[in-house]
């Protein structure tokens, strides 16, 4: 009997990947047949997704897999919050915004005054973030965008690809409730905003849980590949979604850490948590697998050290190993930066903004690589030590380890500041949660897994998890004390 094998295309802010995992007797192997760069494209001022370079990638991929194994099925996932907008005849009406785009600016606080931030935030749940769906399509609406009035469908960017994919528009279900449109607790679109923004609720797709089958590849797309037959399934196609389903944990008594260009970190919960304490405290409820809710924050993550590694691109000896060791050579806990800074979202020059941040805290400026990575990253490890303390006061269970997933698992030194700043053990791994997590559900959907679970005992079971046991806590704890003066937040 041939063993199972499947195509899982994982598309980031800053990246794509198209990985092929084989379910060997309840052990998941999985190979990069493709990687490629996603960038935001700048032009006239606004930036945009290149969605047709992408899908030429997705093809490609597919070709290059298919000549390799044959493949039961393919599913796709991507970033947060971004759409388009398609015409009467389907046609794709421009290129979507992308969620940094200044278009949205002001956006949040105008809508805010239409509906109160307590009324939305009881509506949906999710975190007020500028570049939400929500926001985005206000300032649509706002500036009178031609292709607003022109849209008959609304499709998020998982939508789009599945849509070039088959021709069919469906929206998944962890993917509708980020965008700050969706009552989680009526589960379904919320018609009173759509009736705030003056926007037709029409616009919106038929919502389906993950594990669904959307349709066929088309046949166009079949004969130039010389496929006779592939099923594309909706995974947790919020590729948070698709990670945290792939968090090789047991029990409750646990948070995790979806590491990469944003840090997103939460626990599992059955329902959503909307209160007036979530609200103060900017918590999102985003859904999961098995009609269960990520109960989590976003935070910006290593996007702070990647723009300041673009910006040194000009000088030699920037990579991220040599830029570590320049940290860890760097006296601990001298400057502190809040992540989350709305100067961070896209400067220019995010070493001038960090500058720019230290100024108007009036700390000494970083003038070295190694005190910027130091900044940053004991910095990002100190913000996760409040985000969990917010969630104790929150959550009624405890929470023991912290399971990191993502690209950020890579960062050794990130993994054990953050062991160091909770207190807590830190497992670390797999470094692909997202695509695993993809390749799991598709494994569930045609039945070769049975459970969440099941899916997790395989993934613990496939791959090693590195551990990083907490150290010089007393000094961390100090640490935590400044931070909170400078940052102005508890």
């Amino acid at each position: 009997m041939s063993v199972p094998t499947f195509l899982a295309i994982d598309l980031g802010a800053e990246s794509g990947r198209a990985i092929l995992g084989r379910l060997d007797r309840k052990r998941l192997q999985i190979k990069e047949i493709s990687r490629f760069p996603n960038r935001m494209l700048s032009i006239h001022g606004h930036l945009y997704w290149n969605i047709y370079r992408l899908f030429e990638e997705i093809k490609m991929a597919l070709g290059i897999c298919m000549a390799k194994a044959k493949v039961k099925s393919l599913a796709l996932d991507t970033w947060g919050v971004d759409f388009g907008l398609l015409a009467d005849d389907g046609t794709i009406l421009g290129l979507p915004f992308a969620y940094r785009d200044p278009h949205t600016q002001g956006a949040m606080e105008e809508f805010s005054k239409m509906i109160s931030r307590v009324r939305i935030y009881q509506l949906t749940g999710i975190q007020f973030m500028p570049l939400n769906s929500l926001f985005q399509l206000f300032a649509l609406k706002r500036d009178k965008s031609s292709h607003l009035e022109a849209a008959k469908d609304l499709l998020f960017m998982p939508d789009i690809f599945n849509y070039l994919l088959t021709g069919e528009k469906k929206t998944e279900f962890t993917f509708a409730t980020t965008s700050q449109l969706y009552n989680p607790r009526r589960g379904d679109w919320e018609e009173e905003l759509f009736k705030a923004l003056d926007v037709p609720r029409s616009l919106m797709q038929e919502i389906v849980q993950p594990g669904t089958i959307i349709g066929n590849l088309d046949k166009e797309i079949s004969q130039s590949l010389g496929i006779d037959f592939l099923p594309v399934i909706a995974v947790a196609s919020h590729d948070t979604g698709s990670a945290v389903a792939a968090v090789p944990a047991t029990g409750q008594d646990w948070a995790y850490i979806s590491s990469g260009t944003w840090s997103l970190m939460g626990i599992e919960t059955r329902d959503p948590i909307i209160n007036g304490r979530t609200l103060k405290l900017n918590f999102t409820n985003e859904g999961g697998v098995e009609n269960s809710f990520r109960f989590l924050k976003n935070i910006t993550g290593l996007w702070l050290l990647q723009e300041c590694r673009k910006a040194w691109a000009r000088e030699k000896g920037h990579s991220y190993e040599r830029l570590i060791k320049k940290a860890l050579d760097t006296k601990p806990f001298q400057i502190f930066i809040d992540p989350d800074w709305k100067g961070f979202l896209n400067p220019p020059d995010m070493p001038e903004a960090i500058q720019k941040y230290c100024a108007l805290t009036r700390q000494r400026l970083p003038d070295s690589p190694g005190e910027f990575v130091r900044c940053i990253l004991e910095s990002l490890a100190l913000k996760y030590r409040v985000v969990l303390d917010q969630l104790r006061q929150i959550h009624p269970h405890p929470v023991r380890r912290i399971h990191v997933i993502g690209g950020g698992v890579k960062n050794s030194l990130l993994c054990q500041f953050t062991a160091d700043a909770t207190g807590l053990p830190v497992y670390a791994g797999p470094v692909e949660a997202t695509s695993i997590g993809n390749i799991m559900m598709q494994a569930l959907t045609l039945g070769h897994v049975h459970s969440l679970q099941e899916m997790r005992e395989v993934i613990r079971s496939s791959f090693d998890l590195a551990v990083y046991e907490p150290q010089d806590i007393d000094e961390w704890d100090r640490a935590r004390e400044r931070y909170i003066e400078i940052i102005g937040t508890e």
